[in-house]
């Protein structure tokens, strides 16, 4: 069984110096706002499909409901009448 680890302290100190090595200093911030702007648009897509989902359930809840008052009880059979037919 594999157990994969978070980086400590030393290894994301390495991994910072050879992101700075390989991009430089004046790129890193656009990669920073690329990966910001990246992160905003997953949100709003997250909270758009939230919405939708949320929106769905409501308006089947509110089917459901109407259905439920359309559907009447049943209507009891007429009764028999004990008193014989005349003829």
């Amino acid at each position: 069984m594999f157990l994969i680890s978070l980086p400590g302290g030393g290894e994301w100190l390495l991994i910072l110096l050879i992101v700075l090595l390989l991009f430089g200093g004046r790129k890193i911030p656009e990669l920073m706002r690329g990966i910001g702007r990246g992160i905003r648009e997953f949100r709003a897509a997250k909270d758009a499909m939230e919405e939708e989902i949320k929106k769905g359930m409501e308006e089947a809840e509110e089917e459901l409901k109407s259905e439920e008052k359309k559907v009447e009880a049943p209507k009891p059979l007429p009764s028999k009448s004990t008193e014989p037919k005349s003829s």
